[in-house]
Protein backbone atom coordinates (compact mmCIF):
# COMPACT_ATOMS: atom_id res chain seq x y z
CA UNK A 1 0.00 0.00 0.00
CA UNK A 2 1.35 3.29 -0.48
CA UNK A 3 1.79 5.37 2.57
CA UNK A 4 1.93 9.29 1.67
CA UNK A 5 4.91 10.57 -0.66
CA UNK A 6 8.35 8.07 -1.68
CA UNK A 7 6.82 5.61 0.57
CA UNK A 8 5.35 1.81 -0.13
CA UNK A 9 4.50 -0.64 2.67
CA UNK A 10 5.58 -4.18 2.02
CA UNK A 11 2.85 -6.59 4.13
CA UNK A 12 4.23 -10.78 3.97
CA UNK A 13 1.54 -12.88 3.88
CA UNK A 14 0.84 -14.91 6.49
CA UNK A 15 2.12 -18.12 4.74
CA UNK A 16 4.97 -16.62 5.33
CA UNK A 17 5.38 -16.85 9.18
CA UNK A 18 3.56 -20.27 9.17
CA UNK A 19 6.40 -21.65 6.55
CA UNK A 20 8.51 -20.77 9.30
CA UNK A 21 6.98 -22.91 11.67
CA UNK A 22 7.31 -25.81 9.23
CA UNK A 23 10.88 -25.24 8.35
CA UNK A 24 11.88 -24.79 12.80
CA UNK A 25 9.65 -28.37 13.15
CA UNK A 26 11.18 -30.00 10.21
CA UNK A 27 14.59 -28.72 10.75
CA UNK A 28 14.97 -29.94 14.22
CA UNK A 29 17.86 -28.55 16.65
CA UNK A 30 19.55 -27.15 13.09
CA UNK A 31 16.79 -24.73 12.67
CA UNK A 32 18.99 -21.77 12.66
CA UNK A 33 22.31 -23.05 12.16
CA UNK A 34 24.44 -20.32 10.51
CA UNK A 35 27.23 -20.69 7.52
CA UNK A 36 28.79 -17.29 8.06
CA UNK A 37 31.45 -19.12 9.55
CA UNK A 38 31.90 -20.81 6.49
CA UNK A 39 34.19 -23.72 8.13
CA UNK A 40 36.89 -21.38 9.07
CA UNK A 41 39.05 -21.56 11.98
CA UNK A 42 38.78 -20.16 15.45
CA UNK A 43 40.51 -20.65 18.49
CA UNK A 44 38.57 -19.12 21.65
CA UNK A 45 41.07 -19.12 24.67
CA UNK A 46 39.23 -18.45 27.75
CA UNK A 47 39.60 -18.89 31.59
CA UNK A 48 43.34 -19.42 31.63
CA UNK A 49 43.27 -18.96 35.38
CA UNK A 50 46.64 -19.93 37.11
CA UNK A 51 47.30 -22.99 38.43
CA UNK A 52 47.33 -21.76 42.12
CA UNK A 53 44.09 -22.30 43.71
CA UNK A 54 40.02 -23.20 43.05
CA UNK A 55 38.45 -20.96 40.54
CA UNK A 56 36.22 -17.83 42.12
CA UNK A 57 33.30 -16.35 40.91
CA UNK A 58 34.87 -14.06 38.42
CA UNK A 59 36.54 -17.00 37.00
CA UNK A 60 33.18 -18.79 36.01
CA UNK A 61 31.55 -15.75 34.15
CA UNK A 62 34.91 -15.71 32.05
CA UNK A 63 34.50 -19.40 31.57
CA UNK A 64 30.73 -19.76 31.19
CA UNK A 65 30.63 -16.84 28.26
CA UNK A 66 33.85 -18.07 26.67
CA UNK A 67 32.08 -21.57 26.29
CA UNK A 68 28.72 -20.07 24.84
CA UNK A 69 30.80 -18.19 22.68
CA UNK A 70 32.82 -20.75 21.12
CA UNK A 71 29.08 -22.83 20.89
CA UNK A 72 27.44 -19.95 19.18
CA UNK A 73 30.32 -19.57 16.81
CA UNK A 74 30.40 -23.41 16.27
CA UNK A 75 26.85 -22.75 15.67
CA UNK A 76 27.18 -20.34 13.21
CA UNK A 77 29.65 -22.41 10.94
CA UNK A 78 33.20 -21.81 12.54
CA UNK A 79 35.60 -24.81 13.06
CA UNK A 80 36.09 -23.83 16.64
CA UNK A 81 38.39 -24.82 19.58
CA UNK A 82 38.47 -24.22 23.32
CA UNK A 83 41.45 -23.61 24.58
CA UNK A 84 42.79 -22.95 28.03
CA UNK A 85 46.70 -21.38 28.72
CA UNK A 86 48.31 -22.76 31.66
CA UNK A 87 50.48 -20.13 33.18
CA UNK A 88 53.16 -22.84 34.85
CA UNK A 89 55.67 -20.43 33.76
CA UNK A 90 55.71 -17.89 36.18
CA UNK A 91 56.73 -16.36 39.66
CA UNK A 92 53.28 -17.71 40.83
CA UNK A 93 53.85 -21.18 40.23
CA UNK A 94 56.72 -21.62 42.74
CA UNK A 95 54.68 -19.29 45.43
CA UNK A 96 51.99 -22.08 44.96
CA UNK A 97 55.24 -24.99 45.49
CA UNK A 98 56.60 -22.95 48.74
CA UNK A 99 52.87 -22.68 49.78
CA UNK A 100 52.57 -26.48 49.33
CA UNK A 101 55.73 -27.22 51.31
CA UNK A 102 54.40 -26.35 55.01
CA UNK A 103 51.52 -28.53 53.85
CA UNK A 104 53.21 -31.83 53.12
CA UNK A 105 55.50 -31.17 56.89
CA UNK A 106 52.03 -30.86 57.95
CA UNK A 107 50.63 -34.08 57.11
CA UNK A 108 54.75 -35.64 58.22
CA UNK A 109 52.86 -34.29 61.51
CA UNK A 110 55.34 -31.11 61.98
CA UNK A 111 52.97 -28.19 63.44
CA UNK A 112 53.58 -25.51 60.60
CA UNK A 113 52.73 -21.66 60.37
CA UNK A 114 52.25 -20.97 56.58
CA UNK A 115 54.29 -17.43 55.82
CA UNK A 116 53.38 -14.53 54.47
CA UNK A 117 53.31 -13.84 50.95
CA UNK A 118 52.04 -17.70 51.14
CA UNK A 119 48.43 -19.66 49.58
CA UNK A 120 46.97 -20.38 52.79
CA UNK A 121 43.82 -21.89 51.64
CA UNK A 122 43.14 -25.41 52.84
CA UNK A 123 43.29 -26.89 49.51
CA UNK A 124 46.68 -27.31 49.58
CA UNK A 125 46.24 -29.97 52.52
CA UNK A 126 45.26 -32.68 50.22
CA UNK A 127 48.49 -31.87 47.93
CA UNK A 128 50.64 -32.02 51.26
CA UNK A 129 49.00 -35.08 52.05
CA UNK A 130 49.83 -36.23 48.39
CA UNK A 131 53.28 -35.43 48.89
CA UNK A 132 54.03 -37.07 51.62
CA UNK A 133 52.10 -40.46 50.39
CA UNK A 134 54.73 -40.29 47.65
CA UNK A 135 57.70 -39.34 49.52
CA UNK A 136 57.30 -40.38 52.62
CA UNK A 137 60.22 -37.35 55.03
CA UNK A 138 62.43 -37.24 51.58
CA UNK A 139 61.45 -34.21 50.69
CA UNK A 140 61.67 -32.46 54.50
CA UNK A 141 65.21 -33.22 54.44
CA UNK A 142 66.41 -31.43 51.23
CA UNK A 143 66.98 -27.31 50.39
CA UNK A 144 64.63 -25.80 48.67
CA UNK A 145 66.70 -25.53 45.49
CA UNK A 146 66.26 -29.61 45.54
CA UNK A 147 62.58 -30.12 46.32
CA UNK A 148 61.47 -27.20 44.24
CA UNK A 149 61.53 -28.38 40.86
CA UNK A 150 59.37 -31.64 42.49
CA UNK A 151 56.80 -30.05 44.55
CA UNK A 152 56.35 -27.96 42.03
CA UNK A 153 55.33 -29.72 39.39
CA UNK A 154 53.33 -32.13 41.34
CA UNK A 155 50.94 -29.07 42.67
CA UNK A 156 50.54 -27.74 39.56
CA UNK A 157 49.17 -31.52 38.50
CA UNK A 158 47.18 -31.34 41.67
CA UNK A 159 45.54 -27.84 40.75
CA UNK A 160 44.94 -28.48 37.10
CA UNK A 161 43.29 -31.49 38.35
CA UNK A 162 40.93 -29.24 40.57
CA UNK A 163 40.55 -26.68 37.84
CA UNK A 164 38.85 -29.27 35.41
CA UNK A 165 36.76 -30.30 37.92
CA UNK A 166 35.96 -27.24 38.42
CA UNK A 167 34.96 -26.86 34.72
CA UNK A 168 33.00 -30.01 34.05
CA UNK A 169 30.61 -28.90 37.17
CA UNK A 170 30.22 -25.89 35.18
CA UNK A 171 29.73 -28.02 31.82
CA UNK A 172 33.12 -26.39 30.26
CA UNK A 173 35.11 -28.93 28.47
CA UNK A 174 38.54 -27.78 27.01
CA UNK A 175 39.74 -29.03 23.58
CA UNK A 176 43.68 -28.22 24.67
CA UNK A 177 45.11 -27.47 27.49
CA UNK A 178 48.38 -25.11 26.66
CA UNK A 179 51.60 -24.97 28.83
CA UNK A 180 53.59 -21.52 29.62
CA UNK A 181 56.31 -23.56 29.93
CA UNK A 182 56.54 -25.47 26.79
CA UNK A 183 57.33 -21.90 25.20
CA UNK A 184 60.07 -21.90 27.44
CA UNK A 185 60.81 -25.38 27.03
CA UNK A 186 61.06 -25.01 23.18
CA UNK A 187 62.42 -22.29 22.25
CA UNK A 188 59.41 -20.16 20.57
CA UNK A 189 59.75 -17.27 22.57
CA UNK A 190 62.97 -16.93 20.74
CA UNK A 191 61.16 -17.91 17.67
CA UNK A 192 58.93 -14.93 17.99
CA UNK A 193 61.15 -12.40 18.37
CA UNK A 194 62.82 -13.31 15.55
CA UNK A 195 59.98 -13.10 13.57
CA UNK A 196 59.81 -9.75 14.75
CA UNK A 197 63.25 -8.84 14.69
CA UNK A 198 63.32 -9.51 10.82
CA UNK A 199 60.45 -7.70 10.26
CA UNK A 200 62.36 -4.97 11.42
CA UNK A 201 60.34 -4.42 14.85
CA UNK A 202 62.57 -5.09 17.86
CA UNK A 203 65.16 -2.63 18.88
CA UNK A 204 67.13 -1.60 21.92
CA UNK A 205 65.91 2.04 23.50
CA UNK A 206 64.44 3.54 26.29
CA UNK A 207 61.05 4.61 27.50
CA UNK A 208 59.52 7.39 28.52
CA UNK A 209 59.13 7.66 32.09
CA UNK A 210 55.49 6.48 33.90
CA UNK A 211 52.90 8.68 34.52
CA UNK A 212 52.47 10.24 37.84
CA UNK A 213 54.83 10.29 41.12
CA UNK A 214 57.89 8.31 40.02
CA UNK A 215 59.64 5.40 41.74
CA UNK A 216 62.50 5.80 43.91
CA UNK A 217 64.20 3.56 42.03
CA UNK A 218 63.18 4.51 38.62
CA UNK A 219 66.18 4.96 35.78
CA UNK A 220 66.55 5.45 32.52
CA UNK A 221 67.86 2.57 30.99
CA UNK A 222 68.06 0.93 26.92
CA UNK A 223 65.95 -1.94 26.77
CA UNK A 224 65.07 -4.62 24.07
CA UNK A 225 61.51 -2.98 22.85
CA UNK A 226 58.71 -4.73 20.52
CA UNK A 227 57.45 -1.20 18.22
CA UNK A 228 54.22 -1.86 18.89
CA UNK A 229 53.47 1.70 18.12
CA UNK A 230 53.69 0.23 14.60
CA UNK A 231 50.38 -1.39 15.10
CA UNK A 232 48.42 1.35 17.24
CA UNK A 233 49.60 0.44 21.02
CA UNK A 234 50.31 3.80 22.83
CA UNK A 235 54.10 3.12 23.39
CA UNK A 236 56.11 0.37 22.36
CA UNK A 237 56.62 -2.41 25.18
CA UNK A 238 59.57 -4.00 26.62
CA UNK A 239 60.23 -7.61 25.92
CA UNK A 240 62.98 -8.10 28.07
CA UNK A 241 63.99 -7.20 32.16
CA UNK A 242 66.94 -5.59 33.21
CA UNK A 243 68.89 -9.39 34.10
CA UNK A 244 67.79 -10.66 30.92
CA UNK A 245 64.69 -12.50 31.45
CA UNK A 246 61.89 -12.31 29.65
CA UNK A 247 59.11 -10.16 30.53
CA UNK A 248 55.70 -11.24 31.16
CA UNK A 249 54.61 -9.98 27.61
CA UNK A 250 56.87 -12.22 25.54
CA UNK A 251 55.83 -15.52 26.22
CA UNK A 252 52.47 -14.18 25.32
CA UNK A 253 53.91 -13.26 22.13
CA UNK A 254 55.34 -16.56 21.84
CA UNK A 255 51.96 -18.36 22.53
CA UNK A 256 49.97 -16.41 19.99
CA UNK A 257 52.31 -17.28 17.47
CA UNK A 258 52.23 -20.73 17.92
CA UNK A 259 48.02 -19.97 17.20
CA UNK A 260 49.14 -18.06 14.00
CA UNK A 261 51.28 -20.99 13.17
CA UNK A 262 48.44 -23.46 13.54
CA UNK A 263 46.34 -22.17 11.19
CA UNK A 264 44.04 -20.01 12.64
CA UNK A 265 41.59 -17.86 10.86
CA UNK A 266 40.31 -15.64 13.85
CA UNK A 267 42.11 -15.69 17.46
CA UNK A 268 39.61 -15.06 20.45
CA UNK A 269 40.87 -14.01 23.79
CA UNK A 270 38.40 -14.08 27.07
CA UNK A 271 39.81 -11.87 29.37
CA UNK A 272 39.04 -10.54 33.17
CA UNK A 273 38.09 -6.67 32.70
CA UNK A 274 42.00 -6.40 34.77
CA UNK A 275 43.80 -7.06 31.46
CA UNK A 276 42.32 -3.77 29.48
CA UNK A 277 45.66 -2.62 29.29
CA UNK A 278 46.75 -5.95 27.54
CA UNK A 279 44.55 -5.75 24.26
CA UNK A 280 46.51 -2.83 22.23
CA UNK A 281 49.99 -4.52 23.00
CA UNK A 282 48.33 -8.11 22.20
CA UNK A 283 46.66 -6.92 19.33
CA UNK A 284 50.01 -4.99 17.52
CA UNK A 285 52.25 -8.14 18.32
CA UNK A 286 49.05 -10.67 16.42
CA UNK A 287 48.69 -8.22 13.69
CA UNK A 288 52.82 -8.23 13.62
CA UNK A 289 53.00 -12.00 13.62
CA UNK A 290 50.72 -12.79 11.01
CA UNK A 291 51.23 -9.66 8.77
CA UNK A 292 47.98 -8.74 8.98
CA UNK A 293 46.22 -11.76 7.99
CA UNK A 294 44.79 -13.15 11.56
CA UNK A 295 42.44 -10.63 12.88
CA UNK A 296 42.66 -11.26 17.23
CA UNK A 297 39.15 -10.16 19.39
CA UNK A 298 39.51 -9.61 22.85
CA UNK A 299 36.46 -9.69 24.71
CA UNK A 300 36.53 -8.60 28.50
CA UNK A 301 34.43 -9.90 31.32
CA UNK A 302 33.51 -7.27 33.89
CA UNK A 303 33.01 -8.25 37.65
CA UNK A 304 30.55 -10.59 39.14
CA UNK A 305 28.38 -9.06 42.31
CA UNK A 306 26.90 -11.41 44.77
CA UNK A 307 23.47 -10.83 46.39
CA UNK A 308 20.48 -12.45 48.03
CA UNK A 309 17.21 -10.79 48.22
CA UNK A 310 18.96 -7.55 46.80
CA UNK A 311 21.62 -7.08 49.94
CA UNK A 312 25.59 -8.02 49.50
CA UNK A 313 25.63 -12.01 50.11
CA UNK A 314 28.64 -13.32 52.34
CA UNK A 315 28.97 -17.22 51.44
CA UNK A 316 31.29 -19.55 53.34
CA UNK A 317 34.12 -19.52 51.53
CA UNK A 318 35.79 -22.74 50.16
CA UNK A 319 38.68 -21.35 49.81
CA UNK A 320 38.83 -19.67 52.89
CA UNK A 321 39.36 -16.35 51.15
CA UNK A 322 37.18 -15.67 48.12
CA UNK A 323 33.73 -17.48 46.72
CA UNK A 324 34.73 -20.18 44.28
CA UNK A 325 32.94 -21.09 40.97
CA UNK A 326 32.27 -24.13 43.04
CA UNK A 327 30.84 -22.40 45.47
CA UNK A 328 28.16 -21.05 43.07
CA UNK A 329 27.22 -23.43 41.46
CA UNK A 330 26.68 -25.91 44.69
CA UNK A 331 24.31 -22.88 45.60
CA UNK A 332 21.93 -22.49 42.81
CA UNK A 333 23.06 -25.72 40.23
CA UNK A 334 24.73 -25.38 36.96
CA UNK A 335 22.12 -24.18 34.41
CA UNK A 336 21.04 -21.84 36.93
CA UNK A 337 24.82 -20.19 37.36
CA UNK A 338 25.48 -20.23 33.50
CA UNK A 339 22.36 -18.64 32.48
CA UNK A 340 22.09 -15.94 35.40
CA UNK A 341 26.13 -15.11 33.48
CA UNK A 342 24.90 -14.69 30.39
CA UNK A 343 22.02 -12.36 31.12
CA UNK A 344 24.60 -9.16 30.58
CA UNK A 345 26.41 -8.48 28.06
CA UNK A 346 30.17 -9.78 29.24
CA UNK A 347 31.07 -5.91 29.39
CA UNK A 348 29.01 -4.83 31.99
CA UNK A 349 28.96 -5.77 35.91
CA UNK A 350 27.02 -8.18 36.67
CA UNK A 351 24.52 -8.38 40.07
CA UNK A 352 24.37 -12.07 40.82
CA UNK A 353 21.28 -12.20 43.20
CA UNK A 354 21.02 -16.06 44.39
CA UNK A 355 17.40 -15.47 45.64
CA UNK A 356 16.49 -14.21 42.21
CA UNK A 357 18.65 -16.81 40.16
CA UNK A 358 16.02 -19.48 41.92
CA UNK A 359 12.84 -17.99 42.00
CA UNK A 360 9.66 -18.88 39.87
CA UNK A 361 8.65 -16.20 38.37
CA UNK A 362 8.82 -14.45 35.18
CA UNK A 363 11.13 -12.13 36.61
CA UNK A 364 13.52 -14.71 36.59
CA UNK A 365 14.86 -15.15 32.64
CA UNK A 366 16.26 -18.91 33.31
CA UNK A 367 12.94 -20.61 34.91
CA UNK A 368 10.48 -18.30 32.46
CA UNK A 369 12.59 -20.16 29.85
CA UNK A 370 12.91 -23.48 30.86
CA UNK A 371 8.85 -23.12 31.89
CA UNK A 372 7.82 -22.34 28.48
CA UNK A 373 9.91 -25.67 27.70
CA UNK A 374 8.04 -27.64 30.13
CA UNK A 375 4.91 -26.64 29.56
CA UNK A 376 5.01 -26.81 25.78
CA UNK A 377 6.12 -30.41 26.74
CA UNK A 378 3.61 -31.04 28.83
CA UNK A 379 0.64 -29.56 25.82
CA UNK A 380 2.08 -32.48 23.38
CA UNK A 381 1.72 -35.20 26.33
CA UNK A 382 -2.45 -33.56 26.91
CA UNK A 383 -2.85 -33.51 23.62
CA UNK A 384 -2.08 -37.59 23.45
CA UNK A 385 -4.65 -38.22 26.20
CA UNK A 386 -7.33 -36.02 24.86
CA UNK A 387 -7.22 -37.56 21.32
CA UNK A 388 -6.44 -40.97 22.82
CA UNK A 389 -8.15 -41.48 25.60
CA UNK A 390 -4.47 -41.82 27.72
CA UNK A 391 -1.44 -41.25 27.83
CA UNK A 392 0.72 -43.29 25.42
CA UNK A 393 4.35 -42.37 24.80
CA UNK A 394 4.79 -44.45 21.96
CA UNK A 395 1.61 -42.91 20.22
CA UNK A 396 3.58 -39.32 21.10
CA UNK A 397 6.55 -40.51 19.83
CA UNK A 398 5.16 -41.79 16.48
CA UNK A 399 2.07 -39.19 15.55
CA UNK A 400 3.29 -36.37 17.44
CA UNK A 401 6.68 -35.49 16.54
CA UNK A 402 7.98 -33.19 15.05
CA UNK A 403 7.75 -34.54 11.72
CA UNK A 404 4.69 -35.41 12.26
CA UNK A 405 3.70 -31.94 12.97
CA UNK A 406 5.29 -30.06 10.27
CA UNK A 407 2.54 -31.78 8.23
CA UNK A 408 0.15 -29.82 10.55
CA UNK A 409 -2.21 -27.73 8.15
CA UNK A 410 -1.36 -24.35 9.41
CA UNK A 411 -3.57 -21.67 7.55
CA UNK A 412 -5.74 -22.67 11.01
CA UNK A 413 -3.06 -20.55 12.79
CA UNK A 414 -4.95 -16.91 11.82
CA UNK A 415 -4.88 -15.24 14.92
CA UNK A 416 -2.54 -12.01 15.15
CA UNK A 417 -0.87 -13.22 18.68
CA UNK A 418 -0.37 -16.91 16.81
CA UNK A 419 1.08 -15.13 13.50
CA UNK A 420 3.39 -12.89 15.59
CA UNK A 421 4.70 -15.32 17.80
CA UNK A 422 5.57 -16.98 14.71
CA UNK A 423 6.98 -13.99 13.21
CA UNK A 424 9.49 -14.26 16.38
CA UNK A 425 10.20 -17.82 15.12
CA UNK A 426 11.28 -16.51 11.88
CA UNK A 427 13.69 -14.27 13.25
CA UNK A 428 15.97 -16.52 15.07
CA UNK A 429 18.61 -17.57 12.46
CA UNK A 430 19.31 -14.05 12.16
CA UNK A 431 20.02 -13.69 16.04
CA UNK A 432 22.13 -16.11 15.69
CA UNK A 433 23.80 -14.41 12.48
CA UNK A 434 24.25 -11.10 14.52
CA UNK A 435 25.01 -12.95 17.80
CA UNK A 436 28.28 -14.85 16.17
CA UNK A 437 29.23 -11.71 14.19
CA UNK A 438 29.77 -10.21 16.90
CA UNK A 439 30.68 -12.51 19.37
CA UNK A 440 28.08 -11.80 21.97
CA UNK A 441 26.45 -14.92 23.12
CA UNK A 442 23.93 -12.98 25.74
CA UNK A 443 22.15 -11.81 22.66
CA UNK A 444 20.91 -15.53 22.48
CA UNK A 445 19.84 -15.45 26.23
CA UNK A 446 17.68 -12.26 25.03
CA UNK A 447 16.27 -14.12 22.44
CA UNK A 448 15.20 -16.77 24.34
CA UNK A 449 13.76 -14.45 27.11
CA UNK A 450 11.48 -12.51 24.26
CA UNK A 451 10.57 -15.46 22.75
CA UNK A 452 8.97 -17.55 26.33
CA UNK A 453 7.71 -14.20 26.77
CA UNK A 454 5.39 -14.24 23.82
CA UNK A 455 5.26 -17.56 24.24
CA UNK A 456 3.19 -17.85 27.97
CA UNK A 457 1.46 -14.67 26.51
CA UNK A 458 -0.24 -16.28 23.98
CA UNK A 459 -0.52 -19.27 26.45
CA UNK A 460 -2.54 -16.83 28.37
CA UNK A 461 -4.74 -15.09 26.41
CA UNK A 462 -6.62 -18.70 25.89
CA UNK A 463 -7.61 -18.73 29.41
CA UNK A 464 -10.13 -15.38 27.96
CA UNK A 465 -10.04 -16.63 24.33
CA UNK A 466 -10.75 -20.44 24.68
CA UNK A 467 -10.01 -20.07 20.14
CA UNK A 468 -6.67 -19.92 21.37
CA UNK A 469 -6.42 -22.84 23.47
CA UNK A 470 -4.18 -25.29 22.16
CA UNK A 471 -6.02 -28.46 23.52
CA UNK A 472 -9.39 -28.80 22.35
CA UNK A 473 -12.36 -31.55 22.38
CA UNK A 474 -13.00 -32.15 18.88
CA UNK A 475 -10.65 -30.32 16.69
CA UNK A 476 -7.56 -32.66 15.91
CA UNK A 477 -6.70 -30.41 13.04
CA UNK A 478 -6.50 -27.40 14.93
CA UNK A 479 -4.68 -29.12 17.89
CA UNK A 480 -2.10 -30.36 15.67
CA UNK A 481 -1.73 -26.49 13.95
CA UNK A 482 -1.67 -25.35 17.41
CA UNK A 483 0.70 -27.62 18.72
CA UNK A 484 2.73 -27.19 15.84
CA UNK A 485 3.08 -23.71 16.86
CA UNK A 486 4.43 -24.57 20.35
CA UNK A 487 6.40 -26.92 19.54
CA UNK A 488 8.69 -24.88 16.81
CA UNK A 489 8.75 -22.51 19.98
CA UNK A 490 10.44 -25.65 21.75
CA UNK A 491 12.86 -26.26 19.04
CA UNK A 492 14.14 -22.54 18.85
CA UNK A 493 14.55 -22.41 22.85
CA UNK A 494 15.95 -26.03 22.81
CA UNK A 495 18.62 -24.86 20.40
CA UNK A 496 19.07 -21.49 22.09
CA UNK A 497 19.67 -23.11 25.15
CA UNK A 498 21.92 -25.80 23.72
CA UNK A 499 24.16 -22.89 22.81
CA UNK A 500 24.23 -21.65 26.00
CA UNK A 501 25.22 -24.80 27.69
CA UNK A 502 21.93 -25.30 29.34
CA UNK A 503 19.50 -28.53 29.54
CA UNK A 504 15.80 -27.77 28.27
CA UNK A 505 13.56 -29.59 31.13
CA UNK A 506 10.77 -31.42 30.04
CA UNK A 507 9.41 -31.59 33.34
CA UNK A 508 9.70 -28.87 36.46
Amino acid sequence: EVAGPGFINLTLSPDVWRAAVRGALQAGPDYGRATIGAGRRVNVEFVSANPTGPMHVGHARGAVFGDALASLMAFAGWDVTREYYVNDGGAQVDVLARSAHPRYREALGEAVEIPAGLYPGDYLRPVGEALAAAHGRALADMAEDDWLPIVRPFAIDAMMAMIREDLAGLGVAMDRFFSERALYDTGLIEAAVAKLDAAGLIYVGTLPPPKGKLPEDWEVRPQTLFKSTAYGDDVDRPLKKSDGSWTYFAPDIAYHFDKVERGYDLLIDVLGADHAGYVKRMKAAVAALSGGRVPLEIKLCQLVKLYKNGEPFKMSKRSGSFVTLRDVVDEVGRDVARFTMLTRRNDAALDFDFAKAVEQSKDNPVFYVQYAHARIASMRRQLVSVEHGAYDAAIEKDRFNNAALSRANLSRLDHPAQLALARKLATWPRQVEQAAANAEPHRIAFFLYELASDFHALYNLGRDEPALRVVQEGDPEGNAARLALSCAVAVVISAGLGILGVTPLDEM
